[in-house]
C-alpha cells in the first residue's frame, strides 16, 4: 500500500470527551506505525501541551511530527527538533491588548511551559491552561513583558459574541495576521497566511509527499484548512456543520473510536 500520512487533531478528534485516547484508537495507530505509515498530530494546543498524547501514541519511538500552535512550529518527535517556524510580528500585541480590555475579552501568548496571561484568568483562560496541562502566569504588563518570539495568540470571549469579534479583529489585522476560532469562544491570532494546511503542505514536501498522501481528521473550525487540503478530509460525527461540510468522509464521534475507523477502513483495509 502507498505510504500514509494520517494528520489528527486533538481535542475532540484522538481524545474524546474526557480528553483520553482509547485503546482501541492507540492500537490502530501503533498498527498503521509498524506498518510503515506515518502520523502527525496537528493542533492549536502549544507545543509542551501535545506531549502527552506523544508519548501515550509512542511518536518518539515509531516516529512522527508534532504541528502545534496551528501549523505555526512543526516538531520532529525522534529529535526534539524545531523544523518549521512562523512567528507574530511583536507589533501586532499593544492592538490586541487594548481590543481585549475594551471587550472584557481574555488575552493569553504561550513561553517556555506556560501560559502568558494579560489579565486575571477567565473561564476560558483556565479551560486552556487545564486541557493543556500547563501554568498560568499573569504578568502586570502584558505589552512590555511580550519581547520575545511568539507563535500565537489567544483570545478568549463568550460564544454568543466571539463571531463579532473574530470579524472585527480579521478585518483590523488582515495585513498581518490570519485570525480564526479553533472553539466557539478560542479566537485564535496566527502569523499572516499560517494554518494547518499550509504547515501541513510544507512538511508534505519536506517528506517527498503530496496533499493525496494525507488522511486528515479534525471537527473543529481550524481544522477546515487541511479537511479541504487532503487527499481525503475525514470529519468527526461530532464536527461544526463547516468541516462535516467540506469533508469527503464522515466518521463516528470521537467518543465512539472515530479515529480507529478511519484508520481501519482506510489503511488497513
Amino acid at each position: 500500500m502507498q505510504e500514509k500520512v494520517l494528520v489528527l487533531d486533538i481535542d475532540g478528534t484522538l481524545t474524546n470527551s474526557k480528553k483520553e485516547i482509547t485503546e482501541a484508537t492507540k492500537q490502530g495507530i501503533w498498527n498503521i506505525l509498524q506498518h510503515g505509515h506515518k502520523v502527525i498530530l496537528a493542533s492549536g494546543r502549544p507545543t509542551p501541551g501535545m506531549r502527552k498524547c506523544e508519548e501515550e501514541l509512542e511518536l518518539k519511538k515509531y516516529g512522527g511530527y508534532l504541528l502545534s500552535f496551528n501549523g505555526a512550529r512543526i516538531v520532529e518527535c525522534k529529535t526534539g527538533e524545531v523544523v518549521y517556524q512562523r512567528t507574530l510580528p511583536l507589533s501586532i500585541v499593544p492592538g490586541l491588548y487594548e481590543f481585549a480590555k475594551a471587550n472584557g475579552c481574555g488575552l493569553i501568548t504561550y513561553q517556555g511551559p506556560g501560559v502568558i496571561s494579560a489579565f486575571e484568568p477567565d473561564d476560558y483562560v483556565q479551560l486552556e491552561a487545564r486541557i493543556n496541562g500547563i501554568p498560568i502566569k499573569v504578568v502586570d504588563n502584558f505589552v512590555e513583558y511580550v519581547n520575545f518570539d511568539i507563535n500565537k495568540c489567544l483570545m478568549t470571549a463568550p460564544e454568543e459574541i466571539a463571531p463579532e469579534l473574530e470579524k472585527q479583529l480579521q478585518e483590523k489585522y488582515s495585513d498581518v495576521a490570519s485570525i480564526y476560532r479553533s472553539e466557539p469562544y478560542f479566537i485564535e491570532i496566527m502569523p499572516k497566511d499560517v494554518n494547518k494546511a499550509t504547515s501541513l503542505d510544507h512538511m508534505l514536501e519536506g517528506m517527498g509527499l503530496t496533499r493525496e498522501n494525507a488522511i486528515c481528521c479534525g471537527d473543529g473550525y481550524n481544522d477546515l484548512t487541511m479537511i479541504k487540503y487532503a487527499g481525503l478530509g475525514v470529519a468527526m460525527e461530532n464536527a461544526v456543520l463547516p468541516v462535516r461540510s467540506a469533508a469527503d468522509y464522515i466518521t463516528a464521534s470521537n467518543n465512539d473510536d472515530g479515529v480507529g475507523l478511519v484508520v481501519e477502513k482506510f489503511m488497513l483495509a
